[in-house]
């Protein structure tokens, strides 16, 4: 359904690969997915293409091309989980966000009047910084990880926020956890669910898929955006 383009990032000096998927019928409203730690691989590009299919222009833009374009990576195979990790330790995420917010002035300039956007671990903390600092119209956080480090930038949540939070993280602590539920608590705008489940049990496929609550979690993410990007 989707094609790779290529967009220009915010400084104009550059262009920056992206998977971009079309629904059908023409759309006013978009999202913008951010990936894991394994680039724009099958999993990724076929999220994107759920969400053309379900109405929305959606694009996925390669965040790892400053560092490496182009990775499509198995998450499933150790030694490119971890050649992963390591391409994550490499990129600049504050410089990432400058590369999502591209992204969604892309859709806009398309001529999407709203825009939200959506990732998944890495991309679950890029998600959270998105709705700190970027324009997003609604944004949603999948098991992002190092959040409670984030949680200085809790008072610039001004538009809304879905966090899906899984309780048996091997990658974030109970502490950790309970410190991202205490800083977000009084923010109205914050919504968090809580499964009792190990990290990525929304991934699109592979062995870390909890199939019954990636389902519970990505209805409740399509009614998010259904309500806050009409």
């Amino acid at each position: 359904m989707g094609k790779m383009v290529e967009i220009p990032v915010s400084d104009k000096s550059a262009k920056m690969g992206a998977y971009l998927a079309e629904p059908a019928q023409k759309a006013k409203v978009g999202i913008v997915v951010i990936q894991e730690i394994f680039g724009i691989n099958d999993g990724i590009r076929a999220m994107t293409d759920d969400w053309a299919a379900k109405g929305y222009v959606a694009i996925a833009p390669d965040l790892f091309w400053r560092v490496q374009p182009g990775v499509q990576l198995d998450a499933d195979k150790p030694e490119e989980f971890q050649e992963g990790y390591g391409l994550m330790q490499r990129m600049d995420m504050d410089q990432s966000i400058k590369d999502i917010a591209a992204a969604i002035k892309t859709l806009r300039d398309a001529g999407c009047t709203k825009v939200g956007a959506v990732g998944y671990c890495m991309g679950g903390r890029l998600a959270f910084m998105t709705a700190a600092r970027t324009d997003s119209d609604a944004t949603v956080s999948y098991y992002g990880v190092g959040l409670d480090g984030l949680m200085g930038e809790a008072g610039d949540i001004k538009k809304p926020l879905l966090m899906h939070i899984a309780t048996k993280d091997k990658f974030v602590p109970a502490e950790a956890q309970a410190k991202v539920h205490a800083a977000l608590k009084g923010n109205p705008l914050v919504t968090i669910h809580d499964y009792d489940a190990d990290h990525a049990f929304a991934r699109h496929h592979g062995h870390s898929r909890v199939p019954a609550l990636a389902e519970q979690a990505d209805g409740r993410t399509q009614a998010f955006f259904a309500k806050e990007l009409k």
